[in-house]
C-alpha cells in the first residue's frame, strides 16, 4: 500500500540526505524508511533494492552536479572556466559528501547520468584545444586531482594549519599550468 505523499523522489532525497549527514554506508532500506516513519516494505513500491536506491541517489547527484559544473562554465573558457568548475565541485562536494560518494563508483545502469558530469569538463578542455582522446584523458586527470582533494579534505586530512583553500587554488593553478602544456603538444 502506497503512503500519501511517498514517492520515488521524496525516498531518494531521504538517501541523499541521509548519506550526506552520515555516509553513505549508513543509506540502507531500514534507515531510509525510518527518516520517512514508514516501514521498509513500503519503499518497495518505489525502488527493487538497495543497490536500486543508491543508483539513483547516484543519478540524483550526477544531475547535480553536472548542473552546478554546467553554470559555473558558462560563458568562460580555459583557466577561468577550469578554476570555476573546480570551485564549483569542490563547494558541490564538500556541501554533499555523501552523494559524492555515491558517484565515485557507478554502476552501468548509472552511466549516462554520470557521463553528464563529464559534458561540461569536456568543454572545458576545449578551451584548451584539446579534443577526442587527449579531451577524456584531460578530464580524468582532472576529475581525479579534485576529487582527491576533496576527498582529503572532507575526512580530515589536512591538519597543518594552512588553509585548504589556498591549497585548492595551487592545484587549479597546476592543473591549468599542466592542461596549457599539454595542448601546446597537442
Amino acid at each position: 500500500m502506497a503512503h500519501a505523499g511517498l514517492d520515488t523522489a521524496a525516498v531518494v532525497a531521504a538517501a541523499a540526505s541521509l548519506a550526506d549527514e552520515q555516509g553513505l554506508e549508513a543509506v540502507t532500506l531500514t534507515a531510509v524508511a525510518a527518516t520517512l516513519a514508514v516501514r521498509p516494505p513500503s519503499l518497495y513500491s518505489h525502488v527493487s533494492g538497495l543497490q536500486d536506491l543508491r543508483a539513483r541517489v547516484a543519478e540524483l547527484a550526477a544531475g547535480e552536479l553536472a548542473a552546478a559544473l554546467t553554470d559555473a562554465v558558462s560563458g568562460r573558457a580555459a583557466g577561468d572556466a577550469l578554476r570555476a568548475a573546480g570551485r564549483a565541485h569542490r563547494a558541490w562536494a564538500l556541501a554533499h559528501p555523501g552523494r559524492h560518494a555515491a558517484l565515485q563508483f557507478p554502476r552501468p545502469r548509472q552511466h549516462d547520468a554520470v557521463a553528464s558530469v563529464v559534458v561540461p569538463m569536456v568543454a572545458v578542455m576545449r578551451g584548451y584545444g584539446l579534443e577526442g582522446e587527449d579531451a577524456i584523458h584531460a578530464v580524468r586527470a582532472v576529475r581525479a586531482a579534485i576529487y582527491g582533494f576533496v576527498a582529503l579534505e572532507g575526512g580530515g586530512g589536512f591538519g597543518m594549519p594552512l588553509d585548504p583553500g589556498d591549497s585548492f587554488e595551487r592545484l587549479l593553478d597546476l592543473l591549468d599550468d599542466g592542461l596549457q602544456r599539454l595542448s601546446r603538444r597537442s
